[in-house]
């Protein structure tokens, strides 16, 4: 039975409204996951990075373990547990570890530009591990990333020191961990929910820094301000948490290729975030190295750019 014109508007509407909170939840989960570099910023010189990431990972899996007591799903800890330690080292404790380190000496907006070289390295990964060919495409993907890092750096106000180039190594080696552990996620976790996945990696994490955290404990708290505390709040709950629930909505919704998108947001908010909060000065230097690099990413991620064009028919 062919729908009704009232029917066909309203469900024209609806379509409509999926697109656009797909849209306001991608923008959404790119100013969040842009923001982390904020708060790290603000945070790490305080607590220090290990007690910084700490503090995200635990109140993180605390958030997504009641959410998924709450919706009923489980954790699968009895057959994963020894899984979600090394997912949890490769891509929480070990990542984020090392960009708190660095957010030491580098601003945020640097941060967040240098973190969008994960798919880069990501696919050196999957060319090393999984023996996958990369395409003349990905090679020159990865020359245009390695001068977009070099304009980056080398047109930077930044003073050239020793810890300043550490910092910028740890960033790096950050996207590396990052590669290792979206292949090691691939191939361990079929069947597994991807919420399950995130609790069970933020949990893993918690639980591997925590001897570390004994250590580096500070001595003093003279130095801890509330500022310093909300931020690690805002980067357990909405820079963790709540963006892993956008995150895996978009996955359901519109699909990983299109998910991958964020990537090209992340640093722009970064910026954005850096600028604002921080005044943190926006370099022509920075700006030609952000678009250097996405354009690396662009290549790399095998995104094409296609046209479309659709002729209404008239009713």
């Amino acid at each position: 039975m062919e729908k009704s014109r009232y029917q066909k508007v309203k469900d024209g509407e609806r379509r409509l409204d999926m697109k656009t909170l797909d849209m306001a939840a991608l923008f959404g989960l790119a100013a969040l996951w842009g923001a982390s570099f904020l708060f790290i910023r603000i945070a790490s010189p305080v607590f220090g990075p290990i007690l910084t990431i700490q503090g995200r990972v635990t109140l993180a899996a605390a958030a997504l373990i009641v959410f998924l007591l709450i919706s009923g799903k489980s954790l699968y800890l009895k057959q994963k547990w020894r899984q979600y330690f090394i997912i949890g080292a490769l891509n929480a404790a070990i990542p984020f570890t090392l960009i708190a380190t660095a957010a030491l000496y580098l601003p945020a907006s640097m941060s967040a530009i240098l973190n969008s070289l994960t798919p880069l390295f990501t696919a050196f990964v999957i060319w090393g591990w999984m023996k996958e060919k990369l395409s003349v495409r990905k090679w020159l993907g990865t020359v245009v990333g390695v001068l977009g890092v070099s304009i980056l750096v080398g047109w930077s106000t930044l003073p050239f020191t020793k810890e300043v180039m550490i910092a910028v190594i740890l960033s790096v080696l950050s996207t590396i961990s990052y590669g290792f552990a979206g292949v090691y996620a691939k191939k361990s976790f079929a069947g597994v929910p991807a919420l399950s996945l995130a609790a069970g990696q933020q949990l893993g994490a918690s639980m591997l820094l925590l001897p570390f955290t004994f250590i580096n404990f500070p001595t003093s708290t003279s130095a801890i301000t509330t500022v310093a505390v909300l931020s690690i709040v805002g980067l357990a709950i909405f820079c963790t948490a709540i963006a892993y629930l956008l995150y895996f909505h978009l996955i359901n919704n519109v699909g990983p290729a299109k998910t991958l998108s964020v990537t090209f947001l992340i640093p722009v908010f970064g910026m954005m975030w850096g600028s604002f909060f921080l005044q943190e000065e926006m370099t022509l230097g920075m700006i030609v190295g952000l678009i250097v690099i996405l354009g690396s990413v662009f290549l790399i991620s095998d995104v094409h750019l296609k046209m479309r064009f659709v002729r209404k028919r008239m009713q």
